[in-house]
């Protein structure tokens, strides 16, 4: 990496990132050049804001600790094993990571293994996800959905420092074609527990619109604009905005 009059550049391999539908192989290698040096690249990011994460993970992981037993309980007595769903994200650089979640989903669901193998089975996972008609969802996974229950186990990935408490919703590797030349933003931050797009309507927006938000909470980051968003962050969730 290298810094050019006041720009990030990434010096590797030029990957056309719009011209392809699929997703792009290795994120990693994915070069970009941001018109401004980031306040990413700023020691508050760095230090301050991972100091709050973990403060504030392990606050979430007293105050949650019976609930979560609870939840878990629930979805051993409604359905099969297992009661946590793991799953590879992309984070931050493009560094790839395996998020947890209460499991809110069949598992080996014979729909599940269609949306995955699809050549389109993201959109296809998104569609459903939006309408909020996917057959694939448990009764106690519907609950935990709307209430965004299922997101608590990621308190975890903060701790572990793959995701921070504020920042971009982490995608899947499929996901990374829908963000084109937006991706880069994506990349720059490390992805968050709750963010702008989830404050702002959720699956209530298209994939356009959540890519630009991101876009828009790295291009403008500050630790006063992340404590905003995690106010923001309570009613949204107690009023399910865009929850599915």
């Amino acid at each position: 990496m290298r810094r050019l009059q006041g720009q990030v550049v990434y010096e590797e391999p030029f990957i056309d990132i719009d011209e392809s539908p699929a997703a792009v192989e290795d994120v990693r290698a994915v070069p970009y050049v941001l018109p401004v040096e980031l306040a990413l690249e700023s020691w508050r990011y760095r230090y301050v804001k991972r100091t709050l994460d973990v403060i504030g993970a392990l606050l979430m992981l007293v105050v949650f600790l019976i609930p979560g037993t609870l939840i878990a309980l629930a979805i051993l007595v409604t359905s099969p094993y297992p009661v946590f769903y793991c799953e590879e994200r992309v984070g931050r650089g493009g560094v790839p990571f395996r998020i947890w979640k209460f499991r809110s989903m069949r598992p080996h669901s014979a729909l599940h293994r269609v949306a995955n193998a699809h050549p389109d089975g993201v959109v296809l996972q998104w569609r459903m996800d939006k309408r909020g008609h996917d057959p694939r969802v448990t009764t106690i996974g519907r609950f935990l959905r709307r209430w965004s229950l299922d997101e608590f186990p990621q308190v975890f990935n903060v701790l572990r420092g793959d995701m921070s408490l504020i920042g971009p919703r982490p995608i899947v590797k499929a996901e990374t074609h829908c963000y084109k030349h937006l991706l880069a933003f994506y990349l720059a931050a490390t992805p968050g527990l709750s963010g702008l797009w989830q404050v702002s309507g959720r699956s209530d927006l298209d994939f356009a619109e959540r890519a630009r938000l991101d876009a828009t909470y790295v291009k403008n980051w500050s630790l006063t604009g992340d404590v905003k968003i995690l106010l923001r962050t309570i009613p949204a969730v107690l009023g399910r905005v865009g929850a599915r």
